[in-house]
């Protein structure tokens, strides 16, 4: 995908359409207005360009690279709010930690333990689950996350407060529908499990080709990009 270079007014448009079509999905499935959180991935908008998103009003953004969110930071610092959505490994946790709200895809016991000994606080994460059990993507297999939680437990700085996901790659977005709702499932079920200590009440599932069903499905954030671009 090539680099965005756009203006702030279509970016705009592009974002208010965005939040129309999640607020209705929302309201399809009886759920309240303004319930989803839309977050606005940026691996694709040059550190030069992000600026654009600050005069089109975007708040909430979405790094998938270590180097690019501090580089990114550094500049723009409180103009957003800022998640970390990639792969994270051990070695770049120090990096990423000081910076962001919320990170999406923790799915290594090693980042956790290294979350765990940096964290002057307690730091809420999202577990990353590989819904669709394929071997080429990143995260915790469903039948693993009990096993996965219960090392987890150990570490009293570390939350979770939800799953991430992202389902398999489909031709049209429906085709997504179970995986979420299998994440919604898992979601619930933990809660359950780990009431008093977790509560996966979040669920960063849904990009620009499906976030709609998404959201009919229980998303909480979703992490639109080339919808925007």
């Amino acid at each position: 995908m090539r680099q965005f270079s756009g203006t702030a007014e279509h970016v705009r448009e592009r974002f208010a359409e965005v939040r129309e079509r999640v607020d209705a999905a929302a309201a399809r499935a009886g759920r309240a207005e303004r319930a989803v959180e839309i977050l606005v991935a940026t691996k694709y908008v040059s550190i030069d360009v992000m600026g654009v998103l600050v005069d089109a009003g975007v708040k909430l953004v979405g790094e998938n690279r270590a180097q690019d969110l501090v580089e990114k930071h550094h500049r723009y610092g409180d103009a957003f709010v800022w998640d970390f959505i990639g792969h994270l490994q051990s070695r770049k946790t120090r990096l990423v930690l000081p910076i962001v709200r919320l990170i999406h895809s923790v799915d290594s016991l090693s980042v956790v333990k290294e979350i765990e000994s940096r964290a002057a606080n307690k730091v809420k994460l999202l577990l990353e689950v590989n819904v669709g059990g394929e071997e080429t993507k990143s995260g915790v297999l469903p039948a693993q996350v009990d096993a996965f939680l219960d090392e987890a437990a150990g570490c009293g700085k570390v939350e979770f407060a939800g799953l991430m996901c992202m389902p398999p790659l489909a031709s049209e977005p429906d085709e997504a529908r179970p995986y979420f709702a299998r994440t919604r499932e898992l979601a619930e079920r933990l809660s359950a499990t780990w009431q008093g200590r977790y509560t996966f009440a979040e669920l960063s599932m849904g990009t620009s080709a499906d976030y709609e069903v998404a959201v009919e499905e229980g998303a909480t954030i979703v992490r639109v990009g080339s919808v925007l671009f």
